[in-house]
């Protein structure tokens, strides 16, 4: 793809997952979004239902479940993910048991992300690998087991796990794996255009951003912008 401020702006999920992140902060983050033009929103469980009319209704509703660790029940989790769709999310990024991927139990961490996509239905699910703590072939088979189960994305990280976020390395081989059949959210650690354009040509079909503004605008004036950082 052409990589313009236009086409960057389709494939971000404009975030805001902070702890300590207001109900406010959420407001404000609704309006950069409209302004901006991006593909989604990403908020907290806990900051659904977005206020009536706050975010036009071409722009998406994304929230996280299992979050930030991944060490949930699997029941736990469909319950949260559930409840986010009855609270208006349209996509649903998913946390996996990184203890199962560590352990090599595949069939168990296939069996969780099922549970998801049955409890969030026809609603967009991302799961959430943390390829930064996999090994090569760890990040393959958690792919592997991601489609198996029915999920539409797999996406390298939460952006608060120690072991780091997003690499071109990691997306490259994600994108490899699932071969176009899923999408790829790259996410964690993405703060300039330039980091967002290797992504981008790495394979990612969405970025979690939570310096947005700061990126497109580098794409549009052409000159290098850090943005603000945090951890996503």
């Amino acid at each position: 793809m052409s990589i313009t401020r236009e086409s960057v702006a389709g494939l971000i999920d404009h975030t805001l997952l902070k702890p300590e992140a207001t109900p406010d902060q959420v407001a404000a983050l609704c309006r950069e979004a409209a302004e901006l033009n991006v593909f989604s929103v990403c908020v907290s469980p806990s900051q659904l239902p977005l206020p009536a009319g706050g975010l036009p209704s071409t722009i998406a509703v994304a929230t996280v479940c299992g979050f930030p660790s991944g060490s949930h029940a699997a029941s736990v989790k469909a319950a949260e993910a559930a409840q986010a769709v009855r609270d208006g999310a349209t996509e649903v990024d998913m946390v996996i048991n990184l203890g199962l991927a560590k352990s090599g139990d595949w069939d168990a961490l296939t069996a969780e992300i099922a549970a998801v996509k049955k409890a969030v239905g026809s609603v967009l699910l991302k799961v959430i690998i943390e390829s930064a703590a996999l090994t090569d072939d760890e990040i393959v088979a958690a792919c592997q087991a991601s489609e198996a189960a029915g999920a539409d994305y797999v996406k390298t990280s939460t952006g608060f796990h120690p072991a780091g976020g997003a690499t071109a390395a990691a997306v490259r081989l994600m994108a490899a794996t699932v071969g176009g059949r899923l999408g790829v959210k790259a996410s964690g650690g993405i703060r300039t255009a330039a980091a967002a354009t290797e992504m981008i040509e790495a394979g990612a079909t969405r970025l979690g951003l939570s310096g947005s503004r700061a990126i497109l605008e580098a794409l549009s004036s052409g000159t290098e912008v850090t943005g603000p950082g945090g951890s996503y």
